[in-house]
């Protein structure tokens, strides 16, 4: 069983369904890539009020599986905080019932180390941080959505360090 809102990105080949046609397959997979921009529509922003950068490319993440801390209406989590994984914070995670360690292949999900960059649920990202075990936050790369439910000011207290 998948949960509500899980996305599986390739064929199952010990899947029961039927197998789907090539283009039916990418058709389903579309949202692994980068959103074509809207004609007037204002580009997504970071916490800084800038255009939003990357978060991570390797291991690839976002709610679209785009690389960016993006977020639209079937995100309920709110995947919009770009964090450099600690192993305090994976876990943390894990024993708060999401494990974000373990590889999850049939989910094209290849767990996370630490110094993994990932976008984070917002409301996690401030459990942990509640907790003290919060992961610096890339800010040039948190969505400025983050903010509807984190303040900006403990979002720039836990600010990576850039080199």
């Amino acid at each position: 069983m998948v949960a509500v809102g899980t996305r599986i990105t390739h064929y199952n080949p010990h899947s029961t369904a039927p197998p789907r046609s090539p283009a039916r397959r990418n058709a389903m997979i579309a949202f692994d890539r980068p959103a074509v921009p809207q004609r007037g529509k204002k580009p997504d922003r970071n916490v800084l009020g800038l255009p939003l950068a990357p978060c991570s490319n390797e291991p690839l993440t976002g709610f679209f599986r785009d690389g960016c801390c993006r977020t639209g209406p079937d995100d309920v989590g709110v995947h919009t905080v770009c964090a450099v994984m600690t192993k305090d914070f994976l876990k943390f995670t894990v024993a708060v019932g999401n494990d974000l360690v373990t590889p999850r292949p049939e989910w094209g999900f290849p767990g996370l180390v630490d110094g993994d960059r990932w976008c984070l649920c917002a409301a996690r990202w401030l459990e942990a941080a509640r907790e003290g075990r919060a992961p610096p936050v890339v800010l040039e790369a948190t969505h400025e959505k983050s903010l509807d439910i984190v303040p900006f000011e403990l979002l720039k207290k836990h600010a990576a360090i850039q080199a």
